[in-house]
């Protein structure tokens, strides 16, 4: 029997859910979350797999791109959850407001969902990529069997799964692999056969790649908050109940107040996540640049686990490739998990805006979107049949990743100057951020169109 708790809609501003804001940090801290199930999407296929390649291929050279990747895109998810906290919109409510060519929705939404179509090929390649570690545990059971039993599992738990089950076991699988990670990066920087403080300082060097580009936009696309990622925070941020607390805009001082408080809480969710993948992915990258790199070892293919586990094993030696397995196994499929979770809620968000139901239906909403967690491991699991190149697959999902960001960025600054209540309108220096963000994407996307086409 369905409850009435079950079907309170976390999408709804009511008088009722107002709630204070937390002052104290230690009170901030125990109300952060949605940043978490965040990083439990972005540790996995880019920090695992694009990452640690990115390193085999280049060495320590690209470690300056990795650290700028993940630190300025935060600014746009932040100045996307002031929005989202001061207006109660979702993502694509709010890109819906971009002006332009419209067919039902504006042509951002479009674009997102385009884009969203393909970036299930990166999801397609994580299933194959948890099929090879399960594979390797239980050879008996092929890759392409485990991929459709990894499926099942996903659809019976997300069918009943609400946002707090999601956080915690996004954080349970996150902080398990990227402390052993970190872990494993430790050990490596005493190992002088892999490692050197001179070859990471020539990796700071601001260096563009002379060949290889198409790895270095994909880690672009892939790593820190990608695209995907930015259109994904607003939904947790509303589910959490940021802005159900911060309750129904009325430009009051006391509502002004509440905002702002839970923008600041929002602000501490931001940095938290970003601490967490940024220092994730620098480890996952020294050891692509040391271990892979040093052993002349570029994950391809079939063997991609197999060759990553060598990050383990050189460093921490043989015992560690079940644990390593193990990691694998759960970073990627914390991506699998959290990932499919947010699209599903986007996609029952987007048939709501382009009028093919009642979104304040909320019951209604749930069913479609239990019914898009079946269609969005469906898809990406024949993406993995047909291709069966998990590298490759990430590397197309990355570029088109990146693509978006651009996009994102600018409908973000339209939305700061047009939709936002000036009440609380971020800090000019944040407002400088955002302009100064969404151009260095488009400048990066620029140079690898450049690259790719110039005579």
């Amino acid at each position: 029997m369905t409850t009435h708790r079950e079907l309170a809609d976390p999408y709804q501003l009511r008088p009722e859910s107002i709630e204070e804001p937390p002052r104290a940090w230690s009170a901030i801290a125990l109300r952060i979350g949605p940043g978490i199930v965040l990083a439990g999407t972005i540790v996995g296929s880019g920090e695992l797999v694009a990452t640690t390649i990115l390193g085999a291929e280049h060495g320590y050279s690209l470690l300056w791109l990795i650290i700028v990747s993940c630190v300025i895109k935060i600014v746009v998810q932040n100045e996307i959850g002031r929005y989202t906290i001061g207006t109660g919109e979702t993502s694509l409510e709010a890109f819906d407001r971009i002006p332009g060519p419209r067919l039902g929705a504006s042509w951002v939404v479009w674009t997102w969902f385009l884009s969203l179509a393909m970036s299930l090929i990166a999801v397609g390649a994580m299933l194959g990529s948890i099929g090879q570690v399960l594979n390797s545990v239980i050879p008996t059971i092929p890759i392409t069997a485990w991929v459709w039993i990894i499926n099942l599992g996903t659809v019976a738990i997300l069918s009943v799964g609400r946002y707090e089950m999601i956080e915690r076991v996004s954080m349970a699988m996150v902080a398990g692999f990227t402390v052993m990670t970190i872990g494993a990066a430790f050990v490596l920087s005493g190992n002088p056969e892999y490692f050197s403080w001179g070859a990471v300082a020539e990796g700071l060097s601001f260096r563009m790649p002379e060949g290889g580009f198409l790895s270095a936009i994909s880690v672009v696309g892939l790593t820190g908050v990608g695209a995907s990622e930015l259109g994904i925070y607003p939904y947790w941020c509303l589910e959490k109940g940021y802005a159900r607390f911060t309750g129904p805009r009325d430009d009051t001082p006391a509502w002004t107040r509440r905002a702002r408080g839970w923008i600041r809480v929002l602000g501490f969710d931001v940095i938290n996540s970003m601490v967490i993948y940024t220092f994730a992915t620098i480890a996952f990258y020294l050891l692509g640049a040391g271990v892979l790199n040093g052993m002349a070892i570029v994950p391809r293919g079939a063997q991609m686990i197999e060759a990553l586990s060598n990050m383990y094993t050189a460093t921490l030696g043989e015992w560690s490739r079940y644990l390593f397995l193990g990691g694998a196994a759960a970073v990627l499929y914390s991506t699998v998990f959290a990932g499919t979770a947010a699209r599903s809620r986007m996609l029952a968000d987007w048939l709501g805006i382009l009028k093919a139901y009642d979104k304040s239906n909320y019951g209604l909403r749930l069913r479609l979107q239990r019914w898009f967690v079946v269609v969005l491991l469906i898809v990406p699991s024949l993406y993995y049949m047909f291709f069966q190149e998990p590298v490759m697959m990430i590397k197309i999902a990355g570029a088109v990743e990146a693509a978006m960001l651009p996009i994102v960025g600018f409908s973000t600054i339209y939305l700061r100057y047009r939709h936002l209540p000036k009440s609380i309108a971020p800090k000019g220096w944040i407002t400088l951020a955002l302009w100064v963000t969404s151009a260095l994407m488009a400048i990066m996307m620029g140079y690898s169109v450049f690259v790719r086409f110039a005579p």
